[in-house]
């Protein structure tokens, strides 16, 4: 069983992979930051445990690893 900050974690890579799809193929409303998509998505259950700072880590970890096929 995942703990909730484990929950948040997976949370925000899965938020920022649907944020990045949709932009790509324009099915994000205009106006909207990923970080704004990312809270406007969380769960309430787990809305206690985003944080900015988690953000940040897990966009720089996601933007570090990710590759161009």
């Amino acid at each position: 069983m995942l703990n909730n900050k484990e929950m948040a974690i997976a949370h925000i890579a899965s938020a920022i992979t649907v944020y990045s799809i949709r932009q790509n193929t324009d099915t994000l409303p205009k106006n909207v930051s990923m970080i704004d998509f990312i809270l406007k998505t969380v769960p309430d259950d787990i809305k206690p445990d985003i944080n900015m700072d988690l953000i940040d880590y897990v966009f720089s970890y996601v933007s570090s690893t990710r590759f161009d096929t």
